[in-house]
């Protein structure tokens, strides 16, 4: 089994479209690569050993700081050391090993190993709560667990008594990569080579599970040919990601959770295409940016949450320093030359006139040297995508979801569309539906949820579409624009459709807004909770002097509340008067994973935000305060 290699840079292949009453309903793009019809993943360490030894694969920071390379070689022998060490301890083939931690270089040689020694991962949630754990490990029938901490083994002890079958508990940070070598000396080479040999592309890779924002997690049964299908794809089509450009090899720093389909593909696509790879287990905090400025990575992957935050900090540094007039000059040039397709000479100009002022402070604190990032998770709106196009570093947009092993869409190179999740990944087709929801077909589908084969309904059309629970458009040239979730859709006692999306998604990219919920459902018009993001209220607090005001005086101070409604002002310019925010509540209280309203990947938990905030939405409808 052969590394992906690029494609030249030859003109790119046109989607396919059918049109219906003049409108776009299907577009498609043929594959860039033919399937794998033999073999697994299991096999992309041992054949990057042979085929280039001396590759770098992986950097891992040492104690002091430092970046330590790891070789194809070194690492396929690891993978094979702690596969034996799986055998050893009794696991069967297809036998489910869960694997519960941040971000680590021990993630990535678990997963290989696992599947070197023919099982099944099972990514959990590092913060997961005792109840999602155990719902995981039980429907997943989980036959060994691997936690990162002594706090998280304990969680799953508590819980083991109602496990019966997990007969293995591991805890990465009291040595159980070394326990597991140990172990793995008396088991002979050719068990792993033997075990290796029984998988085919059709053989199940991993269950990974539905974040559940509308309920249970749902376990999604990725194949290995799933993983092929995906990433040989996107890296033949986003080649300039995954190659050396100017001398430097492509590398790039993985912070997302590897629970998460969207990084665990990525980190298999930088092992089949030979990409170096560092691990950073957290995206808050300065340590974030100590690692970016350390590794130096030339492309990242990002949910929006991370962009807005660089783009929010650049401009509170910006003011701080009085210049926030510079930096915002400087944002808004950014934006028009991203949007434009042929940029004139004065806009050229102007852009070089800012980069060293301004721009090249945004790349630096992406590490310096990023080109490219590759933007999912959620809808990043479009003068983000703008601005960063405009600053220097190409954004690649795509939607996918679990079911789909990640991207189903993405941006493609040189062709960007901002506001649009691109164009079908080569290999894919998409489809609107009668009543515009976002339907899928290709090789990256999944098969079905895990209990699919104990009686539930295998999730397709009768044509073999997959319906994705999105609503969306395609525009004339095939790019897909998501609209939101068909469940969230508002109607309004006037009958009046609403995607909440857009207006959200505009007003989390200002610098005072975390998070906006937009409802209306069943109610005579629209409104929003809004709640502040806590880097920018400290920062405009202390430019206005009034850190001595505690944050419920601030949710209701008068100059605090204009800016917000000039924000919502800005973001009903996108819609009609029927679908505008009439009002709007700011909360006290934050958002998050913990307090039960984010899900691991940062989406809302629409309903419960609804159902916890039910007596300020009552008072806000109550109050008849439409402006």
């Amino acid at each position: 089994m052969s590394v992906v290699t690029a494609p030249s840079d030859s003109e790119p292949v046109e989607p396919r479209r059918t049109l219906v009453d003049g409108v776009v309903r299907e577009v498609s793009l043929p594959a860039l690569v033919p399937p794998v019809r033999r073999g697994s993943l299991a096999d992309l360490p041992y054949d990057n050993a042979r085929q280039d030894p001396a590759a770098v694969l992986f950097s891992r920071k040492g104690p002091q700081g430092d970046w330590r390379d790891v070789t194809a070689s070194a690492f396929a022998a690891e993978v094979h050391s702690v596969a034996k060490g799986l055998v050893a301890h009794g696991l069967r083939p297809g036998d489910r090993l869960a694997l519960m931690a941040r971000t680590t270089y021990e993630w990535t040689l678990l997963d290989f190993a696992a599947w070197a020694a023919g099982l099944v991962t099972v990514p959990v949630h590092p913060t997961s709560s005792a109840f999602q754990t155990r719902w995981i490990l039980q429907d997943s029938g989980a036959t060994a667990c691997v936690v990162e901490d002594p706090e998280q083994a304990r969680l799953v002890s508590a819980e083991r008594l109602r496990l019966p079958g997990l007969a293995h508990l591991w805890v990465l940070g009291t040595g159980a990569v070394d326990q597991l070598r140990r172990a793995g000396a008396r088991v002979a080479d050719e068990a792993v080579t033997a075990r290796r040999g029984l998988l085919t592309p059709e053989t199940l890779a991993t269950l990974v599970y539905t974040s559940g924002t509308t309920g249970r997690p749902k376990g999604c049964a990725l194949t290995h040919a799933n993983f092929f299908a995906e990433v040989d794809n996107a890296v033949r089509l986003l080649h300039p990601v995954f190659v050396a450009e100017n001398g430097e090899p492509a590398a790039t720093l993985l912070f997302l959770p590897l629970s998460h389909v969207f990084g665990r593909m990525v980190a298999v696509a930088c092992v089949r295409a030979r990409v170096r790879v560092g691990h950073a287990p957290t995206v808050e905090g300065e340590q974030l940016l100590t690692d970016l400025a350390g590794f130096r990575p030339t492309f990242l992957l990002a949910v929006p949450y991370v962009l807005e935050k660089v783009h929010h900090s650049a401009r509170a540094t910006a003011e701080r320093g009085g210049k926030a007039a510079v930096f915002d000059r400087a944002a808004a040039i950014a934006r028009r030359y991203g949007r434009s397709e042929a940029p004139s000479l004065s806009l050229r100009a102007a852009r070089a006139l800012y980069d060293p002022l301004v721009y090249r402070r945004v790349r630096a604190a992406l590490g310096g040297r990023v080109r490219y990032v590759i933007c999912g998770g959620s809808s990043l709106g479009a003068p983000i995508a703008e601005f960063y196009a405009g600053v220097g570093v190409e954004v690649f947009e795509g939607y996918g979801l679990t079911e789909t092993t990640a991207a189903a869409t993405v941006t493609p190179p040189r062709r960007p569309r901002p506001g649009t999740v691109g164009l079908p990944l080569p290999g894919t087709a998409v489809r609107i539906a009668d009543d515009g929801e976002v339907w899928l077909k290709g090789g990256h589908v999944f098969a079905g949820y895990w209990d699919a084969g104990r009686g539930a309904a295998v999730p397709y059309t009768d044509d073999g579409w997959f319906p994705t629970g999105d609503l969306g458009s395609l525009d004339a040239d095939g790019y897909l624009r998501i609209i939101g979730r068909k469940k969230d859709l508002v109607i309004t006692s006037a009958g009046k459709n609403v995607a909440p999306a857009p207006l959200e998604d505009w007003l989390r990219a200002h610098p005072l807004v975390a998070h906006c919920v937009v409802l209306g459902d069943g109610r005579p018009y629209i409104t929003a909770l809004i709640t502040l993001d806590h880097e920018g209220l400290t920062h405009w607090r202390r430019m206005r002097h009034k850190d001595h005001l505690a944050l419920w005086e601030l949710t209701r101070d008068e100059e605090l509340l204009a800016v917000i409604q000039r924000a919502v002002d800005e973001a009903n310019r996108l819609v009609s008067r029927g679908e505008s925010i009439r009002a709007f509540r700011v909360l006290t209280a934050e958002l998050t994973e913990h307090s039960g309203h984010l899900t691991p990947s940062l989406k809302l938990k629409r309903r419960a935000v609804l159902r916890d905030f039910a007596r300020e939405i009552e008072e806000m409808y109550a109050a008849g305060d439409r402006p």
